[in-house]
């Protein structure tokens, strides 16, 4: 039986993304590494947190992602069990994924490392 897809992100809308990182680094001791002024986050290898503070990229909750083997694939079945692209499957720095919005109206996406 192939492994179960699991959550293994989650992304954090914030405002200010310097002062979220002050935040959870004195809280937590979490160390994050930045991709732009608008977007940093943990490379534990686990489950990473990302911080994204461009508006425009921003969902209004806390975004969990999923990992998959086959991005095609879990896009295919979300939109034939009755979900909602939200957004197309895109290239960023840690693979490929999609975001997509459940029966419910939940927003999540799916991901593939790469």
């Amino acid at each position: 039986m192939a492994d179960l897809p699991r959550p293994d992100f989650l992304e954090l809308p914030v405002a200010d993304v310097e002062a979220a990182q002050a935040f959870y680094g004195a809280t937590f001791g979490w160390t994050m590494t930045g991709f732009g002024p608008t977007y940093a986050c943990t490379l534990t290898g686990d489950v990473d947190i990302g911080l994204q503070a461009d508006p425009a990229e921003q969902t209004r909750a806390p975004l969990i992602v999923i990992q998959v083997d086959d991005l095609e694939e879990a896009q295919a079945l979300v939109e034939g069990n009755g979900g909602t692209i939200t957004k197309p499957i895109f290239t960023f720095p840690g693979g490929r994924r999609f975001h997509f919005r459940d029966p419910d109206g939940n927003e999540l996406a799916a991901h593939k490392p790469g």
